[in-house]
Parts: C-alpha cells; structure tokens; sequence
C-alpha cells in the first residue's frame, strides 16, 4: 500500500489530478460489500488531496472542466451543488432517508461558530462529527466521516476524512459543497476562508466510469 498526496490549486484542479492517479495507480477489485456490489472499480487505497483554494466565485468556477469537444456529460451541475449545500446544511429528512449530513451537522456547526467566537481562535476541538458508532449497521452508512475545522493565521481550514469516495460523480459535487460551507462558518466567526485538506482510504472510479474517466483524460 501506498499514500499518495495531491496538491492543487483548485477543485477542478484536483479531480482531475485524481483521475489520472486512479487510472494509472489504482487497484481493480470487485465489490463485495457497499454501493453497486458485484461491479469493479478501480481505486486508491491512501490518499490526501490538498486543495489551496478550495471557494471559487461563481460557483461554476468549482465546476470540472470537460472540453465539449469531448462529449461526455459533465458529472455535477451549480443546480445540483446548490441542492447537496442544503443536503449538508440543514437538518430536514425525506421520508425514505435515514440520514443527511445535515441532519448529523447542523447544530454542530452552529455550536462550533460560537466556540470560535466565545473562546478564541486556538483550539483543535472544533469538529463536526458525521459519523456515529450505529452507522455500522447501516447499508449505505456516510462516506465522509468528520471535518476539522481550524483557524490559522488568520484563515479557516478545513480537514475531511472519507472512508470511500467516488472520484468520477461524488467528488465534484462534494467538494465544492463542502467549500460553500466552510465559507459560510469563516464569515460568521470573522476570518477569511484558507485552504482544504482531505483524507481518502479509498478514492475510487466505477467500471460504468471508466469510459468517460478515460476520455475526460484523453490518454494523457
């Protein structure tokens, strides 16, 4: 096994970079357990991806970049980052779902705006937990499962742990939500946004993906 980092300037920075280590890196396995089991997909078992600017204005510019001469559909939309924001920031359930992460985070992030603002700016104890001992019972239980919050310098960073991701559809959707919130909590405590760390132990892209994951690199 091996870590690998990915350092970029911004998400579509990133999810590129992160294609082409899972295409020229990653292990093929077939799923015995979790989303589409039985299927294969190609993944990278340790990695963290460094993000220096991870909000962008407007939102399309967190957007991945696909040429249209390529002819693939694009994997996320602004609509669609707009209705995952909501997902992660508010606490309201549909009837067929077990949770959101908003429904796990929502006083959370209240809680750790008033920390930063009542007791300062130095502490390592501003965390919003999205995971819960219960979720090993669940079938589809939460793919990110905290996010550290921490101001240095002047500047709120984020550090997310993901115990699986989809690079192809999940990742571009996720990632700018997660910026939109972290922008949201640095203008409430008072400080600028900073950068975005997160932690993977299984980044992967579906075999239904591969197609479009090749095109979208275009052999390079």
């Amino acid at each position: 096994m091996h870590t690998f980092i990915i350092r970029a300037s911004t998400i579509p920075d990133a999810w590129y970079q992160a294609l082409r280590l899972i295409r020229d890196c990653g292990r093929e396995y077939i799923i015995d357990r979790g989303s589409f089991k039985g299927s294969k997909r190609k993944e990278i078992d340790s990695v963290v991806v460094h993000i220096k600017k991870p909000y962008l204005e407007p939102y399309t510019e967190m957007l991945p970049i696909i040429p249209e001469n390529m002819n693939i559909p694009n994997p996320t939309s602004e609509k669609y980052i707009s209705q995952y924001v909501r997902y992660i920031m508010t606490p309201e359930l549909e009837p067929n779902e077990q949770y959101t992460y908003g429904s796990r985070i929502h006083d959370q992030i209240f809680k750790v705006i008033e920390m930063f603002k009542r007791e300062g700016h130095n502490t390592n104890q501003a965390v919003l937990q999205i995971a819960q001992p219960s979720d090993i019972d669940l079938d589809d239980p939460p793919c990110f499962r905290h996010i550290h919050l921490k101001i240095i310098d002047g500047k709120l960073h984020s550090f997310l742990v993901a115990r699986s991701w989809d690079a192809w559809s999940g990742m571009p959707s996720n990632l700018p939500a997660f910026a939109i919130l972290q922008k949201f909590i640095a203008e409430q405590v008072g400080v600028e946004i900073g950068e975005m760390v997160v932690f993977c132990s299984g980044l992967h892209v579906y075999d239904f993906n591969y197609e479009y994951m090749n095109i979208r690199l275009g052999g390079v």
